[in-house]
């Protein structure tokens, strides 16, 4: 998932000699707190895939944020959704009848993922795994549903922000994703 889950697989792939490419993804973030996901939106095959969490939505506009802001977060974000899926070289991957592995460098909602997930889904793919290395118990409970398979390295009891589990963690430009899609090796191995 672009940005910050593209170093891992990007290095796993070369080393197995797999295919891999970018799955652009925004958080839509609450207004004033936009570490904490409302919803999220996803890139597949040209469209984009929204999710929302229909009760946490209803919960804002009860204490009083307005649905004209929850409008703007969305409007911006699918900007830079489409921005950076037009960056990002396309993976060219059919991934009909796959599995895919879907990684990040972690989930704290499962917002993202929910939706990477789903765009995955309707790409048509066999099966889809969400491989991380440290999630929330509630983002990883969550996301058995959605997805065939959750991996979670790390789940502990009390989550902070998923950079806190990390001793370094640089925000990646879409130039650095960029170039890890270039390193991409061909095909898988036979």
């Amino acid at each position: 998932m672009a940005r910050g889950g593209v170093p891992a697989p990007a290095a796993l792939a070369q080393e197995l000699g797999l295919p891999f490419g970018a799955l652009p993804v925004r958080k839509l973030g609450i207004p004033g707190h936009e570490e904490t996901a409302f919803g999220a939106l996803a890139w597949s095959s040209g469209r984009v895939v929204r999710i929302l969490n229909r009760s946490l939505v209803a919960r804002l506009l009860e204490i009083g944020i307005r649905q004209s802001s929850l409008d703007e977060v969305e409007r911006r974000e699918r900007a830079e959704l489409e921005r950076r899926a037009e960056s990002y070289p396309d993976s060219g991957h059919d991934l009909r009848g796959k599995t895919v592995i879907l990684a990040d460098d972690g989930v704290a909602t499962g917002a993202s993922m929910r939706a990477a997930v789903e765009a995955v889904h309707e790409a048509a793919a066999a099966m889809v795994v969400v491989a991380v290395p440290v999630a929330s118990l509630e983002a990883q409970t969550s996301l058995q549903q959605p997805a065939d398979a959750v991996f979670g390295l790390h789940t502990p009891g009390q989550f902070r922000a998923v950079g806190s589990y990390y001793r370094t963690f640089e925000q990646l430009m879409d130039d650095d994703v960029v170039q890890l899609l270039g390193a991409r090796p061909p095909g898988p191995r036979t």
